[in-house]
């Protein structure tokens, strides 16, 4: 399986458990790993037969802008099923970053990774 990959996708979003991060909100950022058969696309140069990345970026960021969620492993299966829903997108690897949780003690970042699958 080929794989097309978005890093560090932004977004502003109103995640958590804590009244303080439903009202200011914070940033997510969210790294992808989208796993599909790009030789048709390639064989043909044809961007209807591959996954249109740019359109997963804003669909992704429109998921992270939008509803609320308490945990990020919620809002990791939120996107997940967003990639999905893409045709050729057959496996997904989704990484999101809390690099502003509300932890007591100094970190860099706090992520859920999760892959899922067509199968």
């Amino acid at each position: 399986m080929d794989r097309v990959a978005l890093r560090g996708l932004r977004a502003r979003g109103h995640h958590g458990v804590f009244p303080e991060e439903r009202e200011e909100g914070q940033t997510f950022v969210v790294d992808l790993t989208l796993g599909l058969d790009t030789r048709p696309a390639a064989a043909d140069d044809d961007l209807t037969k591959t996954v249109h990345y740019g359109i997963v970026a804003e669909e992704v960021v429109a998921v992270v802008e939008g509803e609320p969620v308490n945990l990020i492993e919620t809002l990791a299966e939120r996107i997940a099923q967003t990639c999905l829903k893409h045709e050729g997108v057959q496996e997904v690897e989704v990484c999101v970053h809390k690099p502003s949780a509300p932890i007591t003690v100094p970190f860099d970042d706090v992520t859920v990774t999760i892959t899922r699958s067509r199968v």
